[in-house]
């Protein structure tokens, strides 16, 4: 059964350290990143609320980071393309060393939360052997089992997207015939239709790589 780990741990055990500490009213969420053989890695993350001239002066100045680049500019927040250097050892190396998932990864300003999912207790151990190994601090806050298909985070979900996900079931806008538009649910949780459209799509996107694109498990084992 897989495991769920969920972590805090300084900034500089996983990126964007000089970043964070120059904008700490930002928050910065990994959406996903994505690894190459060459060794490097490309976080894709949302930056959330303060300066934005700040942030960017920051970055570039950034050593654990380069190549940062704005992808998507919304409402409630801009998606950036980044690379990680495969020299910079990080917590985002010891996740992929173990093969673990990251459901959530939040940054603001001298640590980032973490929520990982481990194939089994074994990789769990792993990954705390290559953070020891490697001088990489974290602290545990809690490990457990999922019981819920139905929890978000299970399934790449970010709370809010999980958020806009049921309130736009509940409020009938999967409906067919639909009576219920976009613009009605933005209003109910009052955010603006794009900021909503983009959120849903996002997790729609989730849902499919990690419900429809998952390798079948023996339930025996």
């Amino acid at each position: 059964m897989s495991v769920i780990g969920e972590f805090t741990v300084p900034s500089t055990a996983v990126a964007m350290e000089r970043t964070l500490a120059a904008a700490p009213e930002m928050t910065i969420e990994i959406e996903r990143v994505i690894a190459h053989a060459s060794g490097t890695l490309t976080p894709y993350f949302w930056i959330r609320g303060g300066d934005m001239d700040r942030f960017e002066s920051a970055i570039a100045e950034d050593p654990s980071v380069s190549d940062a680049t704005p992808l998507d500019v919304l409402d409630d927040g801009t998606l950036y393309r980044a690379t990680w250097p495969p020299d910079v050892e990080s917590v985002g190396y010891a996740y992929l060393q173990t093969g673990a998932t990251i459901l959530e990864a939040t940054g603001r300003d001298d640590a980032w939360r973490l929520r990982l999912r481990f194939d089994d207790h074994d990789d769990v151990s792993e990954f705390y052997e290559h953070c020891e190994a490697n001088g990489i601090e974290f602290e545990v806050n809690r490990i457990y089992n999922p019981t819920s298909p139905k929890a978000g985070g299970q399934f790449g979900l970010t709370p809010k997207q999980q958020e806009a996900l049921v309130a736009a079931l509940e409020a009938g806008f999967y409906d067919v015939p639909q009576d219920v538009t976009m613009a009605d649910v933005a209003d109910a949780l009052d955010v603006t239709q794009q900021a909503l459209s983009e959120r849903i799509r996002r997790a729609h996107g989730n849902l499919v790589s990690n419900v429809l694109t998952v390798q079948e498990f023996d339930a025996s084992e």
